[in-house]
């Protein structure tokens, strides 16, 4: 299993296994104790498509800044978790929806957003800025930035993980050499690179080999954490995929 475990279990005579979405959908449950906590880390790891989406809307810089901050504040309040439906139990789905409302909100009181007030998230949105200037500069509308960030912020948050466990083992560097094969990004030769790391060529394709099967668990996973029903992970793997080829 990995580190940090994903899946809680309920006291009681109803007890089953649950994602943290999961947890978050039902968060009206008084026994869900760590279903706020299961939201902020989702919002954590996921901030960053929202942001680009309103960026892409046509919000400069620091206003997205303000707006995703904002809409953050809202919904770590308890405020549209009543829109969580198990029956369309996807995260990004509920947070681009959730987003809408918030934005529609403002613009109707035609009132100024306070930069920082409230804040309860540590967002990134210097990093943020700076990853959205990295966007290609062919046109995508809003909704088609989110999706695509979305499935990218997924991948990091496997191939982080996995540098997680490798670190906690002292392997780091095996990692970093490693990771390329995830990738796709590798036309190193076996044979090189396993004498650069000291080790046999069926050595190294046997660990290429773990490591994309670890990848494939982690991936499955963190997809299961960001769905209330785990029957829909091979549908939002598809998603995924579908999100990462459009064009």
């Amino acid at each position: 299993m990995m580190n940090g475990e994903t899946m809680h279990t309920l006291p009681g005579p109803s007890q089953f296994p649950t994602t943290r979405w999961s947890l978050v959908v039902a968060a009206g449950d008084p026994r869900r104790k760590d279903a706020q906590s299961a939201l902020v880390s989702l919002c954590e790891n996921y901030w960053y498509p929202l942001y680009a989406y309103l960026r892409r809307r046509g919000y400069q810089a620091d206003p997205a800044q303000d707006l995703t901050q904002e809409f953050f504040i809202r919904v770590l309040e308890g405020r549209y978790l009543d829109r969580a439906d198990p029956e369309k139990g996807r995260f990004r789905s509920f947070l681009l929806t959730s987003l809408k409302f918030v934005i529609a909100d403002e613009e109707d009181r035609h009132r100024a957003l306070k930069r920082g007030g409230g804040a309860v998230l540590p967002l990134e949105f210097s990093s943020g800025e700076q990853r959205y200037q990295r966007e290609p500069a062919h046109d995508e509308t809003p909704e088609r930035i989110f999706e695509r960030r979305w499935a990218l912020s997924v991948l990091d948050r496997v191939v982080e993980r996995l540098r997680e466990e490798f670190v906690q083992h002292g392997r780091p560097e095996h990692f970093e050499r490693l990771k390329v094969f995830l990738l796709g990004k590798s036309d190193a030769p076996y044979a090189t690179l396993a004498r650069e790391m000291s080790t046999s060529e069926g050595a190294l394709k046997v660990a290429i080999h773990r490591l994309r099967k670890r990848y494939r668990e982690v991936l499955r996973q963190e997809i299961g954490d960001t769905v209330a029903d785990p029957a829909e992970v091979e549908s939002e793997l598809r998603y995924l995929a579908a999100a990462l080829t459009a064009k």
